[in-house]
């Protein structure tokens, strides 16, 4: 999955702002055939406004997947911010990770910045991209 600088720079700062909260949303998208390829991030609250998990609210998700659609793109991945902790998937993470069809992407605050995606299908990681190490 390729990301730009510019839109990684608008992740990092929607979780520093959001920081020690973690913060999230999707990326969103074009699937090709030489991989895909995010256009934009599309943020969501975090429900539960907490530093060590997140929640999207039914009705946001629901927005988003209507405003994807209209403007022909694809929901490519779930992101979400670790503030404290490495960008690698919490046992929480691997549970709630139901749609084996997105890559599921975490930003680390945690010693420097780290943004990296994965395919997780029944609960395993199946395959890591690096798309940001600083």
């Amino acid at each position: 999955m390729k990301i730009t600088q510019e839109i990684i720079d608008e992740l990092i700062r929607q979780a520093r702002q959001d920081a020690p909260d973690e913060t999230c949303g999707y990326l969103l998208g074009i699937k090709g055939p030489d991989g895909d390829t995010v256009t934009e991030n599309y943020p969501m609250e975090n429900i539960d406004h907490s530093p060590e998990h997140f929640s999207f609210a039914p009705k946001e998700q629901f927005t988003a997947l209507k405003y994807a659609r209209n403007k022909g793109l694809k929901i490519l991945a779930n992101w979400h911010s670790h503030p404290a902790s490495p960008s690698r998937p919490s046992q929480e993470d691997l549970r709630l990770a139901n749609d084996p069809n997105i890559r599921y992407a975490i930003l680390s605050l945690h010693e420097g910045l780290h943004l990296n995606s994965f395919k997780i299908v029944n609960g395993e990681v199946v395959d890591k991209e690096v798309h940001y190490d600083l």
